[in-house]
């Protein structure tokens, strides 16, 4: 079964993450995500809709699979490669991406948002219960690297980046309207035709000036996503010092209730 489907409106192919229930980014779900957006654009898709699920976008890497790889050093670097690779493959991706976010997302599914060229997010029904986005990290005793502060603060600044990136903060969608982490705040049913809506506006434009002026516009994406600025050696160490393993620990216990 794909863990990624693709449907195609004329020029525009969405391409909706399906791995229930929530999402969680494990390498097989990163590796057909990176292969989806190459197949679509290879396909002659002018735009990208990436959608979730209803109610989860995406709850960002799957951290239980990430705490059964114990010790296995390797394993878990890889897995994490395989993350930044589909954060790369986005934010280098030639046709512009609009993150359709029907739902929560949290740390690495607020990531991939940020890797978009426009968010579009739903208000839940319950007003009580909001939807939330942002990079929790600290959270869980987990340092966000210097590559992905970089992300956020091109999209809300440096100084409401700090605060919401030291205090692993999941704000709620009217309020990432309100700071510019979201760029449009729909019904949950409307998030899909919207995304493909503002698509369409950005593709009756002259199609080389577009995409050409895209480009520069973004380069500075995939110079965050540069290794010397994620420094993964220094994150899987923070990853296995104690408290960090507490915090995670911790994390997997409240997802199993």
């Amino acid at each position: 079964m794909s863990l990624v489907e693709t449907h195609t409106f004329d020029t525009i192919a969405e391409l909706k993450l399906a791995r229930a229930p929530v999402n969680a980014l494990d390498p097989a779900l990163c590796t057909e995500l990176r292969g989806a957006l190459h197949a679509a654009v290879a396909q002659g898709a002018q735009g990208i809709v990436l959608s979730g699920g209803p109610k989860v976008f995406s709850a960002g890497l799957d951290v239980p699979h990430l705490l059964s790889l114990g010790s296995d050093r390797h394993a878990l670097l890889a897995a994490w490669e395989a993350f930044f690779d589909t954060a790369m493959a986005l934010a280098q991706c030639p046709v512009p991406v609009v993150a359709a976010i029907a739902g929560h997302a949290p740390a690495g599914g607020c990531v991939l948002t940020l890797c978009c060229d426009y968010r579009v997010m739903a208000r839940s029904e319950d007003a009580a219960r909001p939807y939330r986005i942002g990079l929790n990290e600290t959270q869980v005793g987990l340092v966000a690297p210097e590559g992905i502060q970089r992300l956020m603060r091109r999209v809300v600044g440096h100084y409401r980046a700090e605060r919401l990136l030291v205090a692993g903060e999941m704000v709620a969608a009217e309020q990432a309207l309100q700071i510019g982490l979201v760029d449009e705040l729909v019904e949950a049913d409307q998030v899909a035709s919207r995304a493909r809506a503002w698509l369409a506006q950005l593709l009756a434009l002259p199609r080389q000036a577009m995409l050409q002026t895209r480009a520069i516009a973004r380069a500075d994406l995939a110079v965050a996503l540069q290794p010397e600025h994620i420094q993964l050696d220094r994150f899987i160490e923070a990853w296995y010092a104690p408290a960090a393993q507490t915090a995670l620990q911790a994390l997997v216990a409240r997802l199993g209730k």
